[in-house]
């Protein structure tokens, strides 16, 4: 039975960029700009994973250098050679190549587009409950509430 709530299908491209930038608090949200995530997978309420088409002007990083301690991170690129940075160095990326982060390893990640040209990529990460994320090179964690949202906290567990 179709849900008239939910498309059937989208062109990607066309879907609507997320309103808010960044959930990051400042001073790190205006280091996301030249960041815009499309949330493709809440167009068709998908609920156990979500799916961005995201995209890097110039210049532009992808996160903060952050790892989860319970969401997987699957990445495609679609144009572009972002820079991948995790613990175990750089890897420049190109258009057709792929990367998996796995959740509880600590294994700190980002991308970053060092390029004059845009980058276009797609990110998948799963939804779980109690996720919370680390931040090596920031004074900042995250974690994930009963309401799905990202509450931010210095290191030493005093909010933002």
């Amino acid at each position: 039975m179709p849900n008239d709530r939910y498309p059937t299908a989208i062109v990607a491209q066309e879907a609507p960029p997320r309103t808010k930038p960044s959930n990051y608090p400042e001073p790190f949200a205006s280091r996301m700009a030249g960041r815009e995530k499309r949330p493709l997978g809440d167009l068709f309420g998908l609920t156990n994973f979500g799916v961005n088409l995201t995209r890097l002007v110039p210049g532009a990083g992808s996160a903060l250098r952050h790892a989860h301690t319970k969401q997987d991170e699957f990445l495609y690129i679609l144009a572009g050679h972002p820079v991948l940075i995790t613990d175990a160095g750089e890897t420049t990326l190109h258009p057709g190549m792929c990367a998996g982060l796995k959740a509880g390893t600590g294994n700190g990640h980002q991308l970053v587009n060092r390029t004059d040209e845009e980058v276009l990529y797609l990110e998948v990460g799963d939804r779980t409950p109690g996720d919370s994320a680390s931040y090596p090179d920031d004074d900042l964690q995250a974690v994930l509430d009963g309401n799905g949202k990202w509450q931010f906290l210095h290191k030493d567990g005093s909010p933002y």
